[in-house]
């Protein structure tokens, strides 16, 4: 993973906010992967989802770094510095994720 993102300081070990993309949970969407914000916990939809929740969380907040997060991907990365970063820990998944795709 690259080192060049200048927001590691802002990851927080966090609890995720739902079983699933908050708003496409709330308004019966459907998504492919799911990514959760390392800032508060959020957890949206990719951005091969139709409606790209994880992104728009970024814009609405500026929170800059997400998790791969279902399936557990390894992986982090910073919308601000547009890399890929390694993350101190993996979060944990709060119970079964139900599946759309």
């Amino acid at each position: 993973m690259s080192s060049g993102c200048s927001h590691l300081a802002t990851i927080e070990t966090v609890i995720p906010s739902a079983l699933g993309c908050e708003e496409c949970l709330a308004s019966g969407s459907i998504w492919l992967h799911l990514r959760l914000c390392r800032t508060c916990g959020h957890v949206g939809c990719c951005d091969d989802s139709p409606n790209r929740h994880a992104t728009a969380h970024f814009h609405a907040t500026g929170h800059p770094i997400i998790e791969g997060y279902d399936p557990p991907e390894g992986w982090g990365w910073c919308y601000v510095d547009e890399d890929f970063v390694t993350l101190p820990n993996q979060t944990p998944q709060r119970g079964p994720i139900p599946r759309y795709y």
